[in-house]
């Protein structure tokens, strides 16, 4: 299983940017997905996720300015970031959850259970 994050870079507050998440290795549309982010000196937190049936999920600091979307077709998944504020500054994870829960991250608000995780993304707002 393979997870790969593209799309991060530098952008004023303000802006936006659009993360992607290619998927390999697996089943893509039957795994629940989601992003992680993790900023410096802080844990890993869970910031949105999307499950198979379509439901969505935000974290309250992200809701109404961040959308989750994926492309079965394309095994991709993607997150449209936008009105980005100093504080989203962080790496950004997409984690994808088969079911068996390795892996468990509660640095924020919720807790989000995980089999397999990317590398990251840098996004940095200024």
């Amino acid at each position: 299983v393979q997870l790969v994050e593209s799309g991060g870079g530098s952008v004023q507050a303000g802006g936006s940017l659009r993360l992607s998440c290619a998927a390999s290795g697996y089943t893509y549309s039957r795994y629940s997905m989601g992003w992680l982010r993790q900023a410096p000196g802080k844990g890993r937190e869970l910031v949105t996720y999307i499950n198979s049936a379509g439901s969505r999920f935000y974290a309250d600091s992200v809701k109404g300015r961040f959308t989750i979307s994926k492309d079965n077709a394309k095994n991709t998944l993607y997150l449209q970031m936008n009105s980005l504020k100093p504080e989203d500054t962080a790496i950004y994870y997409c984690a994808a959850y088969g079911g068996a829960g390795r892996f468990r991250d509660c640095g924020g608000d919720y807790c989000y259970a995980y089999d397999y995780r990317g590398q990251g993304t840098q996004v940095t707002v200024s």
